[in-house]
């Protein structure tokens, strides 16, 4: 091996890095494997490798019958067996992994990285995330998800307050959540697919408002700082703002501020600025390539700057989408008071269970400042 690659420069711990996220993670639970227990690599049947921990949670207690949760083929928890190829990988790099965490302890933290402030969910409490937000008065989490109860609100340590908004085909049911922002006075407001509405709760679970008949495909939804709610319709390629009491449950007025957009998803508004970011998701018809373009407009809506990323994927989950799509929140603070940002784990990758909160590293100079300030 090269001088770099054996004293641990930056293409190894790239390559470690890569092998770790590829390779070495479960990708139902995102722990890393291991050789202890619980974190063993398990062989399912089907070819798919998850762990022990989450083999035994997805068994049934009884029976031990259990489904792939990637490609859904039924088999038994006693059908599994450890996977040699990772566990051998593990021991390869075993050196190179346990020096990781300690070179990235070292590393200084450049303007706008982003370190985990802390992760809540996981199995029995969180089902395919789909959205996040802050109540802006409480502090408190709301997060949307596939469970029986659509909408569920986390205190600052995690723990379960409250959740709301029934599973079912009535008019104050959620079927099919998209994303969630929370309104300057508390009130929770939630895309949903299933009847292509969008559904105002106050922060205890009572319905307030169904606005229906006016979108194609309402997907991302935020607030903007004068409490009026920017809606994006991801078929009809436009963006929506809406003005609504929210006390009396009435929709005051609807304007569409852009109608030239992509297969629109996310939208963040920053609350300095105004300015308005949208995340286009466009697919090339009979390819695996999907684009991911983030449009800045300004208060006006005038288009300041745009980024594009394309990658050879079918899956919309790729490393790049992921990327870019914390780049646009931190530039814009969506939802949340800098120096944090929320976000869950996108929708694409099967049966995720975890809701993250990042804190942005501020520069040494900003923070001696903000010390002095104080």
């Amino acid at each position: 091996m090269g001088a770099e690659a054996s004293g641990g420069g930056p293409a190894l711990r790239d390559l470690v890095r890569e092998a770790e996220i590829s390779l070495l993670e479960c990708k139902v639970c995102f722990e890393r494997f291991g050789h202890r227990q619980q974190r063993r690599p398990r062989n399912l049947p089907c070819g798919h490798v998850v762990c022990l921990a989450c083999v035994a949670a997805l068994a049934h207690p009884r029976t031990l019958a259990l489904e792939c949760p990637f490609c859904r083929r039924a088999c038994r928890g006693c059908d599994t067996s450890d996977c040699l190829p990772v566990l051998h990988l593990l021991e390869l790099l075993g050196s190179a992994l346990r020096q990781a965490p300690a070179a990235n302890r070292a590393a200084p933290s450049s303007p706008g990285a982003f370190t985990c402030h802390h992760a809540f969910g996981g199995w029995g409490t969180l089902v395919n995330p789909t959205g996040l937000a802050l109540c802006p008065k409480t502090g408190r989490v709301v997060v949307v998800h596939d469970g029986k109860r659509r909408v569920k609100i986390f205190d600052s340590g995690g723990g379960c307050a409250h959740q709301f908004g029934e599973k079912g085909d009535a008019a104050q049911d959620i079927r099919y959540p998209l994303d969630v922002t929370v309104t300057n006075d508390c009130h929770v407001v939630v895309t949903d697919a299933g009847d292509r509405s969008i559904k105002v709760f106050d922060f205890f679970g009572q319905i307030k408002l169904v606005i229906g008949g006016q979108f194609s495909l309402p997907w991302g939804v935020e607030t903007t700082p004068q409490n009026g709610v920017l809606v994006t319709d991801a078929e009809a390629g436009s963006l929506h703002l809406l003005e609504v009491d929210f006390p009396e449950g009435v929709l005051r007025r609807t304007e569409r501020l852009q109608a030239a957009l992509c297969h629109p998803r996310g939208v963040a508004v920053s609350w300095l600025t105004g300015a308005i970011a949208v995340l286009e998701h466009p697919r090339a018809l009979g390819s695996g390539a999907y684009g991911t373009t983030v449009k800045v407009f300004s208060a006006s809506m005038q288009l300041i700057g745009q980024a594009q990323a394309q990658q050879q994927n079918s899956s919309a989950d790729g490393p790049t989408s992921r990327r870019l799509s914390l780049d646009v929140r931190r530039l814009t603070g969506k939802s949340v008071p800098a120096p944090h940002l929320a976000f869950s784990l996108p929708t694409s990758r099967p049966l995720s269970v975890w809701a993250f909160i990042l804190r942005a590293e501020e520069p040494a100079s900003l923070a001696k400042s903000h010390s002095s300030d104080h």
